[in-house]
């Protein structure tokens, strides 16, 4: 069952932006008056923004079936101990200064807010868990709903 889904879409102003690079870009490299070649390399250009912009808003979060899942990464929510949503100069300061190089982050750059998740198996190698979300207090308190029923018998613990 899922108790939270989030798409960490790209802002539409990066889709302007990148366009707008693109075709300041073609102006700049069209040397040829055929309008062929200024087609293909304005297309070209456009293609190498939008690639990148579209598999960077695929990722997803989720907590469903007792697991947290951040893109294509799982982490049991068995597993979890302290979880808590921070700010912006909280998740400035654990991705940079504060940041563990053995901890798990999904960061984008258009999402300044995150989710500290604790990992307390020690058979793992990952400290913690960095989440950049929209929704930061409504991941954490996912994550903690799905503790407390699993903890009061209502869900196995994985």
């Amino acid at each position: 069952m899922r108790v939270y889904h989030e798409r960490l879409r790209v802002p539409a102003i990066w889709w302007v932006a990148g366009l707008v690079t693109a075709a300041m870009l073609g102006t700049a490299f069209v040397a040829q008056p055929s309008w062929q070649i200024a087609a293909v390399l304005y297309g070209g250009l456009g293609v190498i923004w939008a690639v990148p912009v579209l598999i960077w808003g695929r990722t997803s979060v989720d907590v469903r079936d007792g697991e947290l899942w951040a893109g294509s990464a799982r982490l049991p929510l068995g597993t979890v101990g302290q979880v808590a949503a921070l700010d912006k100069t909280q998740t400035q300061a654990m991705r940079g200064p504060r940041a563990d190089p053995a901890a798990f982050l999904l960061a984008r750059p258009y999402l300044p807010r995150s989710v500290y998740i604790e990992v307390t198996d020690k058979t793992q190698s990952t400290p913690y868990w960095l989440v950049a979300t929209r929704r930061p207090d409504e991941l954490a308190a996912a994550i903690e709903a799905w503790r407390t029923t699993a903890h009061a018998g209502g869900a196995s613990v994985a």
